[in-house]
């Protein structure tokens, strides 16, 4: 069973400081540079295949398996040692390993040493987002952690839309090896306003109710005991509410992801965009339209979830089935102008799921299984959308590639319909088991 740390029942929610929302800006920033180096190899598909020489099956390796086999297991033991040590640090030194590793993307010579270097982008990265979770959770108290974890999952989006602006235009003007270098020296600076000027935050401080614990010892110091590793992974992975809400993040990010990583090079190769339009009409959808989504859903979990539960799995579940039949025109749209107008609201609605599922793996379980249970969440999501859903992509538009080489991607897009059925019968799965829980309690009660 997981354990709660929400607030008591008509208490007054404690207010963030103006120290909490500098922090917050920070964490933000480097979740955008963390993006911006994941989404490049992506947005400078067509470039990079040009010159390499790399096939859609390889670059979806690239994007999705290679990348994740690191970015999704090393997070785990990571996550661990952040939960017991010094957050800020632990992010730190991944932020400058990661944004190393980009640089070294930019000067690899051959296939084998791009993947080399893609395999350290995710060793680095595993240390990323976890540990900022589990930062703004105790620099914001519940009732403002839904909007304060949108702000920060506004990352993904403005990092891939700086990334498309960003590394089309330099690819475009100079190469797309001096947009990775570029990106990677930031980082590396990024990485040392960390190490200096985020402090680490009380574990627990703002949590204003006591945690209920399964620990079978009663009193105070019953709440104090550490958690084990393998003790944290049971109680996620046995938990009802935890276990189906990263299994339908899981499905939600196969599609996603799978977008992401092939969106540029399906628009230019077979809808006929340039680099240069690329630069700034996909970065405007982008970051509009994904910004647009985290920041929308995490105000409809704050609102509605203090009430109902139950809206942590609902409102990803509409925003899912609203932008299916979108998805769909998109893919069918005959040129990218047509396309980019299908896909503005589903690049939103696309990310109905990640702020409220965040919010509540953090307010489910105890401050010291912060890090750890975030990780968890991500390895689950991450190492099925993430290493899955591009390298399928890939391999179903080469495979389509053979008879249809003119829309092989097309092809291939269609295929990933079924998955947002999926996706939206899993989050009304976690819908009724959070309906179940706030039963149960009240019957307790």
């Amino acid at each position: 069973m997981a354990i709660s740390t929400s607030t008591v029942p008509g208490a007054p929610a404690a207010r963030p400081g103006l120290r909490a929302w500098v922090v917050l800006a920070i964490l933000c920033f480097v979740y955008v540079l963390n993006f911006l180096d994941r989404q490049l190899l992506g947005i400078l598909a067509k470039p990079i295949q040009d010159e390499l020489g790399v096939t859609d099956g390889q670059l979806g390796l690239l994007t999705g398996f290679y990348f994740a086999l690191f970015y999704c297991f090393l997070a785990i033991p990571v996550g661990w040692l952040a939960d017991r040590t010094n957050r800020t640090k632990v992010l730190a030194i991944a932020c400058g390993l990661w944004s190393a590793a980009t640089a070294a993307c930019g000067m690899a010579a051959s296939y084998p040493q791009l993947a080399l270097a893609r395999m350290a982008v995710g060793v680095g990265e595993a240390g990323g987002v976890p540990p900022s979770y589990a930062i703004i959770s105790d620099y914001f108290p519940p009732g403002s952690r839904g909007t304060a974890l949108s702000l920060f999952n506004m990352g993904p989006p403005i990092g891939m839309a700086l990334g498309v602006a960003f590394g089309a235009s330099i690819a475009s003007t100079y190469s797309w090896r001096f947009a990775f270098i570029w990106v990677g020296v930031i980082g590396v600076l990024t990485a040392v306003v960390i190490w200096f000027f985020v402090r680490e935050p009380k574990k627990g401080g703002l949590d204003i109710a006591p945690a209920e614990t399964t620990v079978p010892q009663a009193g105070p110091a019953a709440a104090q005991v550490r958690p084990g590793f393998w003790a944290t992974c049971k109680m996620f992975f046995t938990d009802p509410v935890l276990l189906r809400c990263a299994l339908a993040c899981a499905a939600t990010q196969f599609i996603t992801y799978a977008l992401l990583g092939f969106a540029v090079l399906f628009l230019m190769r077979e809808k006929g965009m340039t680099l240069e339009d690329v630069a700034v009409w996909y970065a405007l959808v982008v970051l509009f339209g994904a910004s647009a989504g985290m920041l929308v859903s995490g105000r409809l979990v704050d609102l509605f979830a203090r009430r109902w539960k139950s809206a942590y799995g609902y409102v990803p579940a509409i925003g899912l089935a609203l932008a299916a039949p979108l998805f769909i025109g998109f893919i069918w749209a005959p040129s990218w102008q047509l396309a980019l107008m299908f896909l503005l609201l589903p690049m939103g609605l696309n990310y109905f799921y990640l702020s409220p599922a965040v919010t509540l793996v953090q307010e489910e379980v105890r401050p010291d299984q912060r890090v750890l249970a975030g990780a968890l969440l991500l390895l689950v999501m991450n190492m099925v959308g993430l290493g899955f859903g591009p390298t399928y992509l890939g391999f179903a538009s080469d495979f389509f590639a053979r008879t249809n080489p003119e829309n092989s991607l097309q092809l291939a897009f269609y295929t990933l319909t079924p998955f947002y059925l999926l996706a939206i019968g899993l989050f009304l799965w976690l819908a009724r088991a959070l309906r179940q829980q706030s039963q149960s309690k009240e019957v307790a009660a």
